[in-house]
């Protein structure tokens, strides 16, 4: 790819990589991650409203434990990482923009690159626009798809700098009410 230029301005296209996939299978207690690779979760429920998980982040080097909330729903997961003793957290949940399907006890997500880091009470920020414009460009997104995403991440950033920049106050707004688990003690 080459850059281009615009009314003056150097746009030098984002290197782009196929939209993330993971799987939970509800039944087995399994995620297969974006890498291909299965891990254990340590807790899962299904709800009317979503799926909830949690499990360790192996091999990872500022994260060590997530639990999220896939809200097919809203078209978005909700996690909060916790990281490695010292690692400063800039936020305190994670927004992820995504489709998910369901077929029988698996769940089925797809990264549509949109995300939203909040830090509860003080801001709310979309980042990845540029890796986002960068699948639709290279067809990895679906126009219909890639509105979905768009409206997806309007409603959730407009929800949730509605409600004080809290995620949670956002959901419960919405008749949704999250759960979250201590983590387990840094090892």
């Amino acid at each position: 790819m080459t850059p281009e230029t615009a009314g003056g301005a150097d746009l030098v296209e984002t290197p782009i990589h196929p939209p993330h996939v993971e799987t939970y299978d509800v039944v087995a207690g399994v995620n297969v991650d974006r890498s291909g690779i299965p891990g254990r979760l340590d807790a899962w429920r299904v709800t009317d409203f979503g799926l909830y998980f949690a499990r360790p982040v192996i091999a990872h080097p500022t994260i060590r434990w997530v639990q999220s909330w896939i809200l097919p729903g809203l078209g978005v997961r909700v996690s909060d990482f916790r990281r490695h003793p010292g690692v400063v957290r800039s936020e305190d949940h994670y927004v992820d923009v995504m489709a998910t399907t369901v077929e029988g006890p698996v769940w089925r997500t797809v990264d549509q690159y949109l995300d939203i880091l909040v830090r509860t009470g003080a801001h709310a920020r979309v980042v990845d626009s540029d890796e986002f414009v960068a699948a639709v460009r290279a067809g990895l997104l679906d126009p219909a798809g890639a509105e979905r995403a768009l409206e997806a991440s309007f409603t959730a950033y407009a929800g949730i700098v509605g409600h004080g920049h809290d995620v949670d106050a956002w959901l419960r707004g919405l008749g949704i009410e999250l759960t979250w688990v201590p983590p387990p003690e840094a090892g």
